[in-house]
């Protein structure tokens, strides 16, 4: 019963969240599956890690899809080389199952965590504050 009652609570907070809230949210997921495949490597349990390396890429790689190259050019470009890189690092993880790999990705991709982490609820107070505005 828990179990359910926690995929509802899930279902809802995904359906019922930002688009900037749910990059986010696969940021943080990425980083969860990322941390435990490293720990799972360095108990050579490389079976279980490779699952979570592999999904670790399912994340990468939709980042890398949803990239909207006519509304930002340059960004997506530098978003693209670097989801790029992440995902060889990760399907080269997956092959020789050296940690290295994923301390790589972590390396480059938590800086972009961390932007987004202060960019989405400044455009969230920003469209507020607009929609305040408007209001009046």
């Amino acid at each position: 019963m828990l179990e359910t009652a926690a995929a509802r609570y899930t279902q809802v907070k995904v359906t019922t969240a930002s688009p900037g809230e749910l990059l986010l949210a696969l940021y943080d997921g990425l980083f969860r599956f990322l941390n435990g495949a490293r720990i799972l490597l360095e108990r050579g349990e490389k079976a279980r890690a490779s699952e979570l390396v592999s999904k670790s890429y399912a994340i990468v790689s939709e980042l890398y899809i949803a990239l909207d190259h006519d509304l930002a050019p340059q960004l997506c470009a530098q978003l693209a080389g670097i989801y790029g890189f992440a995902m060889d690092r990760l399907t080269q993880t997956n092959i020789d199952g050296n940690v290295k790999g994923i301390e790589e990705v972590i390396r480059v991709l938590t800086p972009l965590r961390e932007a987004w982490a202060v960019a989405v609820p400044q455009a969230a107070r920003e469209k507020a504050a607009a929609s305040a505005a408007g209001r009046r």
